[in-house]
């Protein structure tokens, strides 16, 4: 350990494998059975909830008890000790005679919490242990060359992680790299074309004419890894998303057909929390008063029926934990509840369905609004690329598609889509020829 070890753990804050406590107390010894039953970790003695240092004073007496709480648990747990300036290190290794519990019962570290598992539930989960956690396995065939240095600093900035330590430092304290190489998750997160080393990388949107699955209007297979997958199809359902406007004196509100916050959430649920042993790919479908996502991969074992909704027990503990870090998805609670609640704010059904080996989540359109023809007038809502576009020909109606094309760092074929998509809507025309004429919003 050193300062600029310290400083990154701080930064990143608590999750799968970092726990801090301000003060000693015997309930530590929850935090020790919780990575003993999952895949290690350390608590860090001398530190806030809220990241900030105020030390504990450490002596042989409080190390002792330390050391003899770890071995009153059934079976004994050996813990290694730490020093660094005023800060108290508990580092625990994953146990290897699961499960393990403490006076208080059974526990076991879920993201940035201890939580406490009945025996049956702890015997569930061992069971499930023999199934090798997929995120956590080395890809023994993994090239570096392979490694996506954009997708690594759009995390750092969505995770909002300074570069205060050398790219492999950072990734060994995300737990993505290990001395016998990159893990899974990783892969899934850096490399970049995780369909190279991972079959089940990629996810599949769809456009149906309708709403049966009869009429293909468009479909996209992607492989941008774990952030790119989660952003493309949010926007892809975005720009199928129809958005009805109402007009309140000098103020325009937007009714969208489907609630943005739910759809994004079930798809970060989708590519979280699959199967990735399973064959099968994330499906995300857009039908005319539908959207249906579907994953393969039920409910993980240990998690009980009527836990189901209010409680996080993720699959993949290590994608839950690095995706945790960003805006995608919170730390505690559960991405279902915020589902049903923003659909019931747009007044939209909702029907989440998990088997044995997949998980469907489908959104009904409100009523009286599902048909068609109440969509017409209002077209679709505008991507990002169109909204930037307008904004520029507002300030300059004369604008060129190169300088468009530099304004916006997009290739002009791309621009050129874009117009095409806008003079489509009906909000954009051409005026005069393509050398000397101009732009006309309408």
């Amino acid at each position: 350990m050193n300062q600029d070890d310290l400083k990154q753990i701080l930064e990143e804050g608590e999750g799968q494998f970092i726990e801090f406590k301000e003060n000693f107390s015997k309930h530590v010894v929850k935090d020790i059975v919780a990575f003993a039953n999952a895949s290690g970790g350390r608590i860090f003695l001398g530190v806030t909830d809220e990241n900030i240092v105020k030390g504990i004073k450490t002596t042989n007496d409080l190390k002792s008890k330390i050391v003899d709480i770890g071995k009153n648990c059934d079976p004994k747990i050996f813990v290694d000790l730490e020093e660094y300036e005023n800060i108290l290190i508990i580092e625990v290794e994953e146990g290897k005679d699961k499960p393990y519990q403490c006076s208080s019962g059974f526990y076991l570290r879920l993201g940035s919490n201890s939580q406490k598992l009945s025996r049956d539930e702890i015997i569930q989960f061992c069971i499930y242990e023999n199934k090798i956690r997929f995120d956590e396995q080395i890809c023994e065939n993994f090239d570096f060359s392979d490694f996506d240095d954009e997708k690594f600093e759009y995390y750092l900035k969505l995770a909002r992680i300074s570069r205060n330590l050398k790219r492999d430092d950072i990734l060994r304290s995300l737990h993505v790299l290990t001395d016998k190489g990159m893990t899974n998750a990783g892969v899934l997160f850096f490399a970049k074309k995780p369909f190279k080393y991972i079959m089940t990388s990629r996810i599949r949107c769809v456009l149906f004419k309708g709403n049966d699955r009869v009429h293909i209007l468009d479909k996209k297979e992607v492989d941008r890894g774990i952030i790119g997958n989660i952003e493309f199809a949010v926007n892809y359902l975005e720009e199928q998303v129809p958005v009805r406007f109402e007009i309140d004196g000098l103020y325009r509100k937007e009714f969208p057909q489907f609630p943005k916050d739910a759809y994004r959430e079930a798809v970060v649920n989708a590519v979280i929390h699959r199967d990735y042993f399973d064959s099968g790919e994330v499906a995300v479908e857009k039908m005319r008063d539908f959207i249906y996502i579907n994953n393969p991969g039920g409910l993980v074992p240990y998690l009980k029926k009527e836990e189901f909704g209010r409680v996080s027990k993720p699959r993949n503990t290590l994608l839950a934990d690095l995706l945790s870090r960003t805006y995608f998805m919170e730390k505690v609670g559960t991405g279902i509840k915020r589902i049903q609640e923003e659909c019931k704010k747009n007044n939209n059904k909702v029907e989440i369905k998990p088997t044995d080996h997949h998980f469907h989540i489908t959104f009904s359109a409100p009523k009286g609004e599902s048909k068609e023809k109440s969509w017409e007038k209002v077209g679709r809502k505008l991507g990002e690329n169109e909204e930037k576009i307008l904004e520029i020909i507002k300030d300059d109606k004369f604008v060129t598609i190169s300088k468009l094309s530099k304004l916006l760092e997009l290739s002009t074929t791309a621009v050129e889509k874009n117009i095409a998509k806008l003079k489509e809507k009906g909000l954009l025309k051409r005026i005069g020829p393509a050398k000397g004429g101009y732009w006309e919003i309408i």
